[in-house]
């Protein structure tokens, strides 16, 4: 056990209030801030893109055994469905047999993660806006205007866990030696509504991870428990196919009745929910050092914000959490190194997963519905479940392992090069099932 510190953490979202747990857990004292309402008393919608839990977020909550509780509010995914056209169907196993991620409703997760929060103890300060920090004296500066009369708050140690546009990163910021870059994407995303059928069920497989593969723009839709799917339309700001090209209903409704034609039936909200919800912007965000001292430290988003294309934003900051509990295991009181090892050993794979996530896209949007893509994953899927000690897929490194990113990354791209010469092979459609071929991979899997 270590000493007990009064710490702070400043963001009630998800990472922080899994944090807070983890440091009350250790015995110490903790203190939460959020400038936003409390969550559990405000309508959640119009801006979300659904979560996926999976094997990395899922040990960090089952070390303080809230797996379950969390597992009850999500819903079992375990394949793509690809949506290529009017009424055409193909579906993607994520993994091997049972192994699944988790649909969660963003807001539900939140409010569900307050709720197990508050029931440890933790002093939750809604509508407490921290403009700034003195890193020296870990001493927060709260007030209603940035500009207006602030008070000082002094703790032992804060967290800043306050997502992309974090106020504690931005002081770090101003330190000499802090490398910071911010990357957004030409493409920005709407949130859009399937609601339940009449008896409450699904429209849709509620078991898949939707996708409308458009080449630059895509649809997917995630599962809820109510019935209904979260929907979320990602395309260009500019330029044709975008969401500045379709500036009214005519505009629209054209639109998805030339791209995304099943559509028609499951959103009958079309137009309002999109004149109505705002389009938001994808960030990726990246920052190093990420802590001052044994003072301050950054945490999530915070420090390592990413695209969702691989749903691993949240997976990765509970992962950030695993790393840290193990370093206070390790270093004890000692939190100047504590800290210091922390950043290291997670940089190189929170980095690795934004390069990751930003890949992604283009395999969702365009590769799913490639019949050369859809031909790579069956061979790898067959060489795998013949080898499994020699070739596990990228996928399943990420989403059902807990190797670092980093090295999923390495080797994801060494099995990609070794794929793309399988590919080439003439007559691969054929004869890829196949024992030449077997040892032609095999073969290339000893040369690197």
């Amino acid at each position: 056990m270590q000493n007990p510190k009064e710490i702070a953490v400043v963001g009630a979202g998800l990472v922080g209030s899994l944090l807070a747990i983890y440091l009350k857990r250790a015995g110490h004292t903790v203190d939460v801030y959020d400038r936003s309402p409390d969550i559990r008393k405000i309508n959640f919608t119009g801006r979300s893109i659904n979560l996926v839990l999976s094997d990395r977020g899922l040990r960090a909550l089952k070390e303080v055994n809230l797996d379950q509780e969390i597992i009850k509010i999500g819903i079992p995914v375990d394949k793509r469905c690809i949506h290529t056209g009017q009424d055409t169907l193909t579906y993607q196993s994520y993994g091997k047999d049972g192994e699944v991620i988790y649909s969660l409703s963003r807001g539900l997760l939140n409010k569900k993660m307050v709720d197990l929060a508050v029931a440890e103890g933790i002093n939750f300060n809604f509508e407490s806006k921290i403009w700034d920090v003195t890193l020296s004296t870990a001493t927060l500066h709260t007030g209603q205007e940035e500009r207006g009369e602030w008070t000082e708050i002094k703790h032992d140690l804060v967290f800043g866990a306050d997502g992309a546009f974090s106020r504690i990163r931005h002081r770090m910021q101003r330190q000499s030696m802090f490398n910071y870059s911010q990357e957004f994407l030409q493409l920005g995303y709407k949130e859009l509504h399937i609601p339940a059928n009449p008896d409450g069920t699904h429209k849709l497989d509620k078991h898949s991870l939707h996708i409308w593969p458009r080449g630059q723009f895509m649809l997917m839709a995630l599962a809820n428990l109510d019935g209904t799917f979260t929907c979320t339309l990602f395309m260009p700001h500019d330029g044709d196919n975008s969401f500045a090209s379709l500036k009214n209903e005519q505009d629209l409704v054209r639109f998805f009745a030339e791209h995304f034609p099943d559509t028609k039936e499951v959103i009958p909200n079309l137009v309002e929910d999109f004149f109505k919800n705002p389009t938001s912007y994808l960030v990726t965000m990246k920052c190093y050092p990420w802590t001052y001292a044994d003072k301050v430290a950054l945490i999530g988003d915070a420090c390592h914000a990413i695209v969702p294309f691989y749903g691993h934003g949240m997976n990765a900051g509970f992962e950030d959490i695993t790393v840290l509990t193990e370093m206070m295991s390790k270093y004890g009181d000692d939190w100047a190194n504590l800290l210091n090892d922390y950043e290291n050993s997670r940089k190189p794979d929170t980095d690795a997963i934004a390069e990751l996530s930003y890949r992604n896209f283009i395999e969702m949007s365009t590769k799913t519905a490639d019949p050369n893509f859809i031909l790579q994953k069956k061979i790898e899927r067959w060489f795998s479940e013949k080898h499994p000690d020699k070739w596990v897929p990228l996928y399943s490194m990420v989403t059902f392992s807990h190797q670092p990113y980093s090295e999923a990354l390495a080797i994801g791209d060494k099995q990609d090069a070794i794929m793309q010469e399988i590919l080439a092979i003439d007559n691969i459609e054929q004869i890829w099932e196949t024992e030449p071929i077997e040892q032609h991979i095999l073969a290339l899997l000893e040369q690197n």
